[in-house]
């Protein structure tokens, strides 16, 4: 059960409070700001409800407070109060207070602003999770790959430039960014033999290197948010080609979904301005040209158009990434 705590030097308004929350939550009483402090502090409730004018320390030092200290910076706060001035709200919001109820309060008000403000911390917590997963299975697909460095976060940043660029809303193309880490994540189940071979591979190795497309898919599929879902259409079909020569499937120009399309571009010219195990780095203008030299055979002339629009957005995003990899080493 989620605990609330409920701040205010008048017994009666806490007693109000008691009868409109007591069978919904867990509840927490404090009748003054340090008494709310220590028990934030102490007791980690879900959410503050807190009144302003209090002797000692007002509601908004208690608030201030509260988001200056680690440990209950992100505990939400709702002023519970009957100033009713316009510059007062504003005071509130000022200091980190995430709503507003004032006094005589209703019943049907607290109830509906505190159910609200839990349900955006519950979704800010399955979005952190989220991120958490993404990142996770992004590294694992590269756990053995030792010479790609930062290339998923690189050329996710990439792929976000390129949906930007061709009209794709903001939403989409940030989805996009949070998808493409994991494209590669079936290399979980290819042979480390095949993965750090200095060298061209064989046919036979080549067949089972190609499984990783497959492997991710099956992977990605079983998530059921857009982001998993999205990340399962670029496993699956970022080695597709614009002509139809591409894997798993031999899928050819629009079959191939829009997404794994961008993708297609962004990884490859990571991988060609990248040092790995059988080549050095190929320099911008290189790989620029061997770009536009798969337009219509491997790419999507349409995207390569946008990215070579956007190269000056693209050299800028490898970087800032190179200086984050230099940091590190």
């Amino acid at each position: 059960m989620k605990k609330i705590l409920i701040v205010d030097d008048e017994p009666n308004n806490l007693q109000v409070m008691r009868q409109i929350l007591k069978n919904h939550y867990q509840l927490l009483f404090a009748s003054n700001g340090q008494k709310a402090l220590d028990a934030a502090n102490k007791l980690s409730p879900d959410i503050i409800l807190l009144d302003i004018m209090m002797p000692g320390i007002s509601g908004y030092e208690v608030c201030e407070a509260l988001k200056a200290n680690p440990v209950t910076e992100k505990i939400p706060v709702i002023f519970v109060t009957a100033m009713v001035d316009v510059d007062d709200e504003a005071k509130g919001f000022d200091v980190g207070a995430v709503d507003y109820i004032q006094k005589p309060v209703s019943s049907s008000i607290v109830l509906r602003r505190v159910k609200t403000h839990l349900s955006l911390v519950r979704a800010q917590e399955l979005e952190g999770s989220h991120k958490e997963a993404i990142y996770m299975l992004g590294e694992a697909g590269h756990y053995n790959d030792t010479d790609t460095g930062d290339h998923i976060w690189r050329m996710a940043a990439y792929s976000r430039a390129i949906a930007t660029s061709i009209g794709w809303p903001e939403h989409l193309a940030d989805r996009l960014a949070l998808a493409a880490p994991m494209h590669d994540t079936g290399k979980i189940g290819t042979p480390d033999s095949i993965l750090k071979a200095p060298r061209k591979l064989t046919a036979e190795e080549w067949e089972i290197m190609k499984q990783h497309a497959r492997i991710g898919f099956e992977i990605m599929e079983k998530g059921s948010s857009p982001i998993f879902q999205m990340a399962a259409e670029i496993a699956h079909s970022h080695h597709e080609k614009w002509d139809g020569t591409g894997y798993p499937k031999g899928l050819f120009g629009e079959s191939i979904p829009e997404s794994a399309r961008i993708v297609a571009i962004a990884d490859v010219f990571d991988a060609l301005t990248m040092k790995r195990p059988y080549k050095e780095p190929w320099s911008i203008d290189d790989s620029m040209a061997e770009i536009q030299k798969c337009s219509g055979s491997h790419f999507e002339p349409r995207l390569v158009d946008s990215f070579k629009q956007i190269l000056p957005e693209i050299i800028n995003i490898k970087s800032v990434w190179g200086a984050k990899e230099a940091e590190k080493n």
